[in-house]
């Protein structure tokens, strides 16, 4: 599953607005949008996101 399909998931659920998702996931408020323009990531940066998602459940 991309990572912006399961960030985008995490946001609905949570209610959580996208600067505040990248600033508390990875101290980036501009993740989301930077994702949605194609922005690739890197595998320790995906790890964080993941973790931070899991944390948060």
């Amino acid at each position: 599953m991309a990572m912006l399909v399961k960030v985008d998931r995490f946001l609905r659920a949570s209610g959580m607005s996208a600067a505040r998702f990248g600033r508390l996931a990875v101290n980036d408020p501009n993740l989301i949008p930077d994702l949605r323009r194609g922005r690739n990531l890197r595998p320790p940066t995906i790890a964080r996101i993941e973790a931070f998602i899991a944390e948060q459940a």
